[in-house]
């Protein structure tokens, strides 16, 4: 399995129940795809650097996760088809970062 970390920006409108039930889909359709999510992390609700959709603010979500790299663009598929899905990023690294990330600390 391949590591990758992930970034999905939800729209600010969507209601935190929609929220945690998208994030439920997301996590589902990382198990469906003989994957697993290591850890992951809520940056909450961000300033964006430019407008996405007429939005300047964006809720934020970060995952840790191991998969197949055959299936990736399986779960782009997916989150394509998602209107409170903004934009994601899958990134392969070798080995993940320690968590916290730098973002919660500087919630603090």
């Amino acid at each position: 399995m391949t590591k990758f970390e992930t970034v999905i920006i939800f729209s600010p409108e969507i209601q935190t129940k929609s929220l945690d039930n998208l994030i439920a889909d997301f996590k589902s359709l990382i198990s469906k795809n003989s994957g697993n999510i290591i850890n992951h992390e809520d940056w909450g609700l961000r300033e964006l650097s430019y407008n996405i959709k007429k939005f300047n603010k964006a809720f934020y979500r970060f995952f840790q996760i191991e998969v197949d790299s055959s299936h990736i663009d399986n779960i782009k598929k997916d989150l394509n088809q998602k209107d409170n899905v903004l934009r994601y990023l899958f990134i392969k690294v070798k080995s993940h970062q320690e968590l916290p990330t730098k973002l919660v600390n500087e919630k603090k």
